[in-house]
Formats: structure tokens, C-alpha cells, sequence
């Protein structure tokens, strides 16, 4: 079967494409049996060729298909504009699907929400007994760390007045490195016990404007919460 190549940057081939798409008669000479042609396309979208058949070399690459007047009756992607018209259906089926299982959270904290309260003043309540246990496990941890402070005050003093020669004993320099760690450590627990009573109080006022938002009635005035125990000092 007879094929036109039309190369870009070639006098000839801009010619030959010029005369397929102004001159029907010329078109209908290049078509194939079944009464069509083929052209090719390069990355950029731009035609290459025509026949009555794409070459094994353009195979991957864009096409359209002209009727006997040149017409444009169909069209097809290029490999590569396959592939990424996938990976954006893929992106978005992904997103899509994250979307409705947010929904799906957000639909059963709301039914949770709805069940679990008969008013806002019901949620303060159990937020502020929440607050108070979290103060209880603070004033806890403090009278730890007020004890810890206490024994590594102590084994520094004994450090710091070793003597200057001998430096401290083995005893002095282990009890100091146990001193100093469980001080860090009851600093470190206070420090997330007090944060995590922040966080609460943030969980507990979406929980309060979600419910109002749910019920559609105006927001009652919030109670005030406990307030957090100031840590021990060193």
C-alpha cells in the first residue's frame, strides 16, 4: 500500500502537507482502500506524516485519521499522553477516595457526637473530669520531680566540692547521672501531661461547636475549664 511521509523541516514534505489538507482530490489519491489516511505526530503535537498506514517507528506516537474529503474522523494518544492521562485518573479516583473516607469519619463522629451528649453542658462535664485526672497525674509527677530535684541538687553539690585533684568518686558521679536523668525525665512528663491538657481542651471545643452546629441551635456559654498547676522548679 502505497504512504506519504511528510518530514518536518523539509520543503517537499511542508508542500506535500499542504496540498493534503487544501486540495481533497490530492487526499483521496494517498487514501487507502478502506478510503482514509493516517497522519503522525511528533512530542510537540505537530503532523510529521500521512499514509495509509503509521509506520512501525511512529507506532507510540499521536494520530489522526482523515476521510477521502481530509476531514479529521478520529483521533488517538500518544503512548506517553496515555500514560499520564492514567496517572491524573489514578491522582484523582486516590483523592476521590480519601474525600469519602473523611466523609465516612467525619459522619460517625458526628453520630457518635449525637449519641454520646443531650446537651453542651453534658460535654463540659466530661471535659473537665478529663482535666481533672490529667491535674491529678501533673500534681503527681510534680511531688516526683520536687523528690528528683532534691537528689540531684544534692549530688551536684557533692560534685561541684569534690576534690579538685581527685575530681568526684565513681558513687558521686553515678548518683549525679541517675539524679539528672529522672529529673529529665519528670520535667519531660510534666511538659506532656500539661500539653496534652491543651489539646484536650482544643478536642473538646470542636466537640462543643460540632454538636451546635449538628443540633442547629445557638452556642451556650462555656464553663471554664481547670487550670493547669504550675510546674515545679528546679
Amino acid at each position: 500500500m502505497r504512504e506519504l511521509i511528510l518530514k518536518t523541516g523539509t520543503a517537499i514534505g511542508a508542500l506535500a502537507l499542504v496540498g493534503l489538507w487544501c486540495l481533497p482530490q490530492t487526499a483521496s489519491a494517498q487514501k487507502s482502500p478502506q478510503g482514509k489516511i493516517v497522519c503522525w505526530k511528533d512530542k510537540s503535537g505537530k503532523v510529521i506524516g500521512c499514509g495509509d498506514k503509521v509506520p512501525p517507528e511512529f507506532q507510540e506516537n499521536a494520530t489522526k485519521e482523515l476521510d477521502a474529503r481530509g476531514l479529521t474522523r478520529r483521533t488517538t494518544e500518544s503512548a506517553a499522553e496515555t500514560a499520564q492521562r492514567k496517572a491524573r485518573e489514578q491522582d484523582a479516583a486516590g483523592l476521590k477516595a480519601e474525600q469519602d473516607r473523611k466523609a465516612l469519619d467525619q459522619k460517625r463522629q458526628d453520630m457518635a457526637l449525637l449519641e454520646t451528649f443531650s446537651n453542651e453542658k453534658e460535654i463540659d462535664l466530661k471535659r473537665d473530669r478529663e482535666l481533672g485526672m490529667l491535674d491529678l497525674q501533673i500534681e503527681q509527677l510534680n511531688t516526683a520531680l520536687k523528690s528528683a530535684t532534691t537528689r540531684y541538687n544534692d549530688a551536684k553539690t557533692r560534685s561541684d566540692t569534690s576534690d579538685k585533684t581527685k575530681g568526684p568518686s565513681a558513687a558521686t558521679k553515678d548518683e549525679l547521672a541517675r539524679a539528672t536523668a529522672d529529673k529529665d525525665r519528670l520535667e519531660k512528663g510534666v511538659l506532656a501531661k500539661q500539653s496534652e491538657k491543651e489539646d484536650l481542651r482544643k478536642r473538646y471545643a470542636e466537640y462543643r461547636k460540632r454538636y451546635g452546629e449538628l443540633r442547629g441551635t445557638a452556642p451556650t456559654p462555656t464553663t471554664a475549664p481547670t487550670q493547669t498547676p504550675v510546674a515545679a522548679k528546679k
